[in-house]
């Protein structure tokens, strides 16, 4: 069978290695513990309409990727991380294939396309947030999928009602993802390049369809929205103003502040940078007007990013993915014409992949005296060690011989590697002595019935820790709970609050602390401590 058509296989091997291996490995981070706690309290409150956060209404997210999770982590009671995560590595399964299967149809080839598809595959943010509990892979990958469909809408003159029709209902699924954040970074950005480099044909005989695929899309992501502002209008309406006036209060950055996009691709900064000189590449591409279809994709989808006030890292996801297609040009050029580039040309070559071999090379020693090595993690360290050496004594050997499809190709195996035997040792950096699960405490109250309040505090990874919304009591009125004996969690700062509850004395306190990191380390953070209480009413 030609190799070719091994390439789907292939890469379903690769996406298993990097999005699907030790999903259980990193602590859930604040974004996570809010979907994951919505989707818990989504079985457990049976809130899978009216959305909740701690018992309390968040309509901010539409409700797609929190069913998803919620299916999923009902089958083991919400106690394992795999498959909380599993629907985001899933998404970025749907993501890179239908990414692959999309970039033939614009004339390049399949080995291209499969390049392009790795490079997807292996940059930085799409591993990040195909591996977290995140909602924005799911909107990208559905929208990703709508493209697919609409451009065999916008290229045949047969079954265009079909095709709308899918195109709508992923469109639909997008929206019900995370609204029209895919929307306007993805699939925007997309049709103005279509348009500019493809041109679009025969519209007159496509406006029905094209209304159809309008109205059905809008139809699946948009009914949750009216059937929310019907059912609970007023807080609907304040987290819609809220939501409205954080887009220019909130997180505001410099127009200019994105323009550093291209290494959120981690391994391929280099190269994507270099594959972004259009004046420098255009001439040398096999194909230019897909070159130039890529180029403005990219490009476009960052400056309609830049006009919104409102910046973050992670809305760059979208861009990574016209990112990889548009680096896949330069690797593609490389692996025609490596052994006759100049010295000059070829500089950037040796930079990017020297430094990935030094890596290599050092983690073996820098890994033995970093890392607090015992037990099953020595089997990590030897197989990572091995791994990383092999790859990157194969990565110079490669550049020596002026072999550049082996240097690809090793880069890849490089990063599975990392994620499948290396990412585990992150737990050996995880050694915080006085760490105290919140957990237990929940155990405690059911054992001892008396409800948990906290003070002031509204921490997601506190409440997905103890299993069940936490009632909080406000710092600015305080109100005594009406009962004999209750638990109170405070900051430590605020510790000294317990005074104002003259009506109870402390019969007993502890110290609960949900950091996995050293308190002498960088990442420890005060939020997610608490001093706890227990009250019981004088006689």
């Amino acid at each position: 069978m030609n190799k070719k058509k091994h390439y789907t296989y292939y890469l379903l091997i690769i996406i298993g290695l990097i999005f699907f291996v030790n999903l259980d490995v990193i602590y859930v981070n604040i974004m996570e513990a809010r979907n994951f706690i919505s989707a818990r309290e989504m079985v457990r409150l049976d809130h899978w309409l009216l959305t909740t956060l701690n018992n309390i209404p968040r309509y901010q997210k539409p409700p797609l990727p929190t069913w998803l999770t919620a299916l999923f982590g009902s089958l083991d009671q919400f106690k394992s991380l795999i498959l909380l995560r599993l629907p985001a590595a899933l998404c970025s399964l749907l993501l890179i294939i239908g990414f692959y299967k999309t970039l033939p149809k614009f004339e390049i080839t399949k080995t291209q396309a499969f390049q392009a598809a790795l490079i997807l595959a292996t940059s930085f943010y799409i591993i990040f947030s195909g591996r977290n509990g995140q909602w924005d892979i799911f909107t990208h990958a559905f929208m990703m999928i709508s493209i697919y469909y609409l451009w065999k809408f916008f290229n045949t003159n047969k079954n265009l009602y079909r095709y709308a029709l899918l195109a709508s209902i992923f469109f639909g699924f997008s929206l019900l993802s995370k609204g029209p954040v895919s929307l306007y970074a993805l699939l925007l950005p997309f049709l103005i390049s279509y348009g500019i480099v493809y041109k679009y044909k025969n519209l007159k005989r496509r406006w029905l369809p094209l209304l159809l695929f309008l109205l059905a899309g809008i139809l699946i992501g948009g009914w949750w929205f009216f059937y929310v502002r019907w059912a609970d209008p007023a807080a609907f309406l304040k987290i819609a103003a809220k939501e409205t006036s954080n887009w220019g209060s909130y997180n505001i950055r410099p127009w200019y502040y994105y323009w550093s996009f291209f290494t959120q691709s981690g391994i391929w900064t280099i190269p994507s940078f270099v594959a972004l000189l259009y004046p420098y590449l255009k001439n040398k591409v096999s194909n230019k007007k897909a070159y130039l279809f890529s180029f403005l994709w990219t490009i476009i989808a960052v400056l309609l990013l830049s006009i919104i006030p409102e910046k973050k890292s992670r809305y760059l996801l979208p861009v990574l993915i016209p990112m990889a297609f548009n680096t896949s040009f330069y690797i593609e050029y490389l692996i025609r014409k490596f052994s006759t580039l100049s010295i000059k040309e070829k500089g950037a070559v040796y930079i990017n992949h020297g430094l990935i071999a030094l890596i290599g090379f050092a983690f073996p020693i820098a890994g033995y005296f970093l890392l607090d090595l015992h037990g099953i993690y020595w089997v990590y360290f030897i197989l990572t060690s091995v791994g990383l050496y092999c790859t990157a004594w194969i990565m110079l050997q490669s550049l020596k011989k002026q072999h550049y499809s082996r240097v690809f190709y090793s880069t890849i195996a490089f990063v599975c590697v990392i994620m499948s035997f290396g990412f585990p040792l992150v737990k050996t950096l995880l050694d915080n002595p006085k760490f105290h699960n919140f957990n237990e405490l929940q155990e405690l109250a059911e054992k001892e019935n008396f409800e948990v309040f906290d003070y002031g505090g509204k921490t997601p990874e506190i409440i997905w820790a103890y299993g069940k919304p936490i009632l909080t009591i406000s710092k600015d009125s305080i109100h005594i709970p009406n009962a004999n004996k209750f638990g109170i969690l405070m900051a430590e700062k605020d510790s000294n609050y317990i005074q104002k509850f003259i009506d109870y004395k402390v019969i007993s306190s502890d110290r609960y602390d949900l950091n996995y990191v050293h308190p002498d380390k960088k990442g420890y953070k005060s939020r997610l401590i608490r001093k706890f209480y227990l009250l019981e009413r004088k006689d």
